[in-house]
């Protein structure tokens, strides 16, 4: 069975997923509309037959929409799903294991994701590995600041990443 696929709408706007057998494989931030969700996996393995699937479940998503609706809405929400990253580096997937790490409502510095991978003058091939996340908010790549605080590199734009760590500051 290959990659299955689902559409739903936010409090924020509309989220899109993909899965495999192999677990979640890419997930849209907020899009204004269902034709900027499209744009966004334009590329990818999925093929999209019914640009309105939306509130239906695929196999492989379970309870994963009323869990990122919660998250957006403001409430403190959890993302153990197994994922699907085997089209990932090495380097990339331990990045993002990291960044899995962080808790919720903090943040961390590039640098110290690097210095966690063992690589502790790779900040910037860390924000490189940022900057390819395919499961934004599963992946929490929004906790990884600049080492001075500052928000920088987010794929979703800066305002996204403020309004992200705003909602888990409130969440706390």
């Amino acid at each position: 069975m290959g990659p299955s696929y689902l559409v739903f709408n936010t409090s924020l706007g509309w989220v899109g997923v993909i899965g495999s057998p192999e677990g979640l494989r890419r997930l849209t931030l907020p899009q204004a509309s269902l034709k900027q969700v499209w744009r966004v996996f334009d590329g990818s393995s999925a093929k999209w037959h019914d640009p309105v699937l939306s509130e239906a479940r695929g196999d492989y998503f379970g309870d994963l929409p009323d869990r990122i609706r919660d998250y957006l809405d403001g409430k403190r929400v959890s993302f153990p799903d197994k994922l699907d990253l085997a089209r990932a580096s090495s380097f990339q997937r331990e990045v993002w294991q990291t960044t899995k790490s962080i808790p919720y409502g903090e943040t961390r510095s590039y640098a110290w994701v690097a210095s966690e991978v063992g690589l502790p003058r790779a900040a910037r091939a860390v924000g490189q590995a940022m900057a390819r996340n395919p499961l934004p908010m599963v992946i929490p790549c929004h906790r990884v600041v600049g080492t001075d605080g500052s928000l920088v590199g987010f794929g979703g734009g800066i305002e996204m990443k403020r309004r992200l760590l705003r909602l888990e500051a409130s969440a706390r």
